[in-house]
């Protein structure tokens, strides 16, 4: 359906082209150029590659959860890291 103003309101048309007002004369545009190109920068793959991880690192998390229930996951090296990241945000 085409609308042309407010009172000039036409009907469905056929599906092949072209369409034109009535009484109008008809232009077929022509390719001004070659094909249509896409060029992808290595940044967009990269995007395109971090989107295709998984959310969650399902081997990473079982092996803490690991070390969690064998008492081995907080070490004085891991708490003291953690405290000096807290400490340098607050400064």
């Amino acid at each position: 359906m085409q609308i042309y103003g407010p009172a000039q309101l036409h009907g469905p048309q056929s599906i092949s082209a072209p369409h034109a007002r009535a009484g109008g004369a008809t232009q077929v545009a022509s390719p001004a150029h070659g094909p249509d190109e896409v060029q992808i920068s290595d940044a967009a793959r990269l995007v395109d590659q971090v989107k295709g991880l998984p959310d969650i690192r399902q081997d990473r998390v079982n092996s803490i959860r690991a070390q969690i229930a064998a008492g081995t996951y907080e070490t004085a090296d891991k708490l003291g890291a953690a405290l000096d990241r807290v400490l340098n945000e607050l400064a």
